[in-house]
């Protein structure tokens, strides 16, 4: 099995590269590598990348994801969310590839309190949901095998998260002022990753394939939080672990999400429905709580 992997560098990318390795040959690319193109301003060179490779599966990691400047940037993301993925699906279904896609929460409007299923109707607040959902839709209109993965609240070790964010800053800081009318489930990077692997193993397994799985899945962890449940989680476990923690407990304070100035809407609700990705599969996503809390542990202890 040939896996070509794009945004190699990215929270997910990085895990990726674990998680897919024992499945085959993998060859992982970023927007700066050198030789076989993974730039996605480069459509021609993604093109004679794929053609070149002739890969299995193409694994496409990279997004826009800096979702204020979105706003101001929506030729930039509109290539990168959309026109290069709708690429990567009609080569794809051209040599019989699957292609494994990363979808996000930003496609529904946020409203009520319901779990978003696979089926509901996308309405995106904003360039950078509107982007992603533009991306999704060309990859179902192109036909290939495929799986478009839609995630939310997505953190790692790796690079900077919520959670490191909090940390620092109950560390230097007295008071923290933390928004809690936006709800969903934080997913670790390394559960997608995991997902992804298990997945496609289901799919391309020998002797017995499963082409009848190709579609949309939701992807999250178990449970629902606030950004403010969040932090309190973040930080009481930082005390239990003896880090110095300088905000007291009375001064984490709750704040509605227009006490900040933002470029881009958010959507309130990001709770997702996973049933489909756990019948069609036989997996279990564990508790949102579980993942932070390695995670936290592994920074701390490192420190």
């Amino acid at each position: 099995m040939k896996i070509l992997l794009f945004g190699k560098n990215g929270q997910l990318g990085w895990e990726l590269q674990r998680s897919l390795a024992p499945l085959g040959e993998v060859l992982a690319l970023d927007s700066r590598s050198e030789g076989p193109c993974g730039n996605f301003a480069n459509l021609y060179g993604i093109s004679q990348t794929i053609r070149s490779f002739a890969p299995t599966i193409i694994v496409n990691a990279a997004a826009y994801t800096a979702v204020d400047k979105a706003e101001r940037d929506i030729d930039t993301a509109h290539t990168v969310n959309a026109v290069a993925p709708a690429l990567l699906a009609h080569e794809a279904r051209r040599s019989g590839a699957w292609l494994i896609h990363y979808s996000t929460d930003y496609v529904f409007d946020g409203s009520g309190d319901q779990y978003w299923k696979e089926i509901d109707s996308a309405h995106p607040l904003n360039v950078y949901g509107k982007t992603k959902l533009a991306g999704d839709i060309a990859i179902r209109e192109a036909g290939c095998q495929h799986f478009i993965f839609r995630t939310s609240w997505v953190y790692a070790a790796r690079g900077g998260n919520f959670a490191k964010t909090i940390l620092r800053l109950a560390q230097e800081r007295d008071q923290l002022n933390v928004i809690n009318d936006q709800f969903g489930a934080p997913t670790s990077a390394e559960l997608l990753a995991d997902v992804t692997a298990q997945c496609i193993q289901q799919a391309l397994g020998w002797p017995i394939q499963r082409p009848d799985v190709s579609g949309l899945y939701n992807v999250a962890a178990g449970g629902v939080t606030s950004w403010y449940d969040y932090a309190q989680f973040v930080i009481e476990l930082a005390r239990k672990a003896n880090s110095s923690i300088k905000v007291p407990h009375n001064a984490l304070k709750p704040v509605p999400t227009s006490s900040f100035s933002l470029l881009a809407q958010r959507p309130h609700n990001s709770r997702l429905d996973t049933q489909k990705l756990q019948s069609t599969f036989n997996l279990t996503l564990p508790h949102w709580q579980s993942g932070v809390h390695r995670m936290l542990m592994e920074i701390i202890e490192n420190k």
